[in-house]
């Protein structure tokens, strides 16, 4: 019984290997690719992966970030949106600034007046004052002058009808209210001349750096609102209504990096390809009056795109992987070639995708 047993399990394991290699023998078909691979339209030339962005006469995208930190109270465009010069894209709250421009302004209001009333002296109420106090000095002159001598008389007349005393007092009374009336003579003179011309020149100063200090605080204030400083498409929106940004742009958290609040480009009737030569290649680029490029999407669309050829930017730098700006581990080094076409009628071309680039010769 166990012999038979085990010739059964033998013979079901030779039939089960025979199986499994004709199964494995079998020839597949390969699967038809998605789309067919790309190839070069020249004879002879460079390869570099591109990637689009808008057209600018220098630098690349417009990333716009504040000049000052808070709390983003309004975002008045959205992505794809054209906006001209001097739109407001989105503000700042601008409570705490409001109140210094305020606080400020009153401050040279104040110092303006005291300017003014500087410039104005004298007051006629206080020069009349001034003026009364001269003439109550003078009578009071006058009535000692006229005791003192009274006293004079009737001493020279009987040495013994008064005191040496009382004829001292007098004289001295005398001279106390002859030094009041210059000394009122003098404070109506002053009072008369008016604010001492430095007093008016440190007013004027003063006002001078307040009202500038205002003005610095209005300037500041205007920057709570972020204006588009030239015509363009709105790419991206990197914030959102009660976020904070600051001079560095707002914190992304899946990228755990800062990234510009708004990105635009300019009218975008023309883009343009920057390109990456690997320097190992440089010696085969041609010059740039005979340089000859080709563009071509990825993806089903294998459509070629002539290229025109805008600049080099001679600075060979280190290689970037441009799906994430990061640099690569391998210092591999690039010299930058930005070429440029037309968008009109190419569907599904946006700023930022990647695309091949084959550079030949005319």
């Amino acid at each position: 019984m166990n012999k038979k047993i085990i010739f059964t399990l033998a013979a079901l394991g030779i039939l089960a290997g025979i199986i499994t290699a004709f199964v494995l023998g079998l020839e597949h078909k390969p699967q038809a690719p998605l789309f067919n691979p790309v190839s070069s339209p020249f004879p002879s030339a460079i390869y570099a992966t591109g990637i689009i962005e808008s057209e600018q006469g220098a630098g690349s995208n417009i990333n716009i970030y504040p000049d000052v930190s808070g709390k983003i109270t309004q975002i008045l465009v959205t992505e794809g949106q054209n906006v001209t010069a001097g739109d407001t894209l989105f503000t700042i709250d601008d409570t705490v600034q409001r109140a210094t421009v305020k606080q400020l302004q009153f401050q040279v209001l104040a110092a303006q007046a005291t300017l003014a009333e500087l410039k104005a002296q004298p007051r006629p109420e206080i020069l009349n004052i001034a003026k009364a106090q001269v003439d109550l000095a003078l009578a009071t002159l006058q009535n000692t002058r006229n005791q003192y001598l009274k006293r004079q008389s009737a001493f020279d007349l009987n040495p013994k009808s008064i005191s040496k005393d009382i004829l001292d007092t007098a004289r001295d009374a005398m001279k106390q209210a002859q030094s009041a009336l210059d000394v009122a003579r003098k404070q109506y003179e002053l009072t008369l001349a008016g604010a001492w011309s430095y007093e008016i020149e440190s007013q004027q100063r003063t006002s001078e750096a307040l009202e500038q200090a205002y003005q610095a605080s209005l300037a500041l204030l205007e920057k709570y609102k972020i204006l588009a400083q030239t015509d363009g498409v709105i790419l991206a929106i990197n914030a959102s209504t009660g976020s904070y940004a600051s001079p560095l742009g707002t914190y992304d958290t899946y990228s755990q990096a800062s990234n510009p609040l708004v990105v635009m480009s300019t009218t975008q009737t023309e883009m343009a390809v920057r390109c990456y030569i690997d320097e190992i290649l440089l010696s085969r680029l041609p010059a740039t009056e005979h340089i000859n490029a080709v563009m071509i999407l990825r993806g089903g669309d294998q459509s070629k795109i002539a290229l025109e050829f805008v600049r080099i930017q001679p600075y060979v730098s280190p290689k970037i992987e441009l799906s994430n700006q990061r640099k690569e581990r391998v210092d591999l080094r690039v010299l930058p070639v930005l070429f440029k076409f037309e968008v009109q009628n190419l569907k599904n071309v946006y700023p930022g995708q990647l695309v091949d680039v084959y550079i030949g010769s005319k």
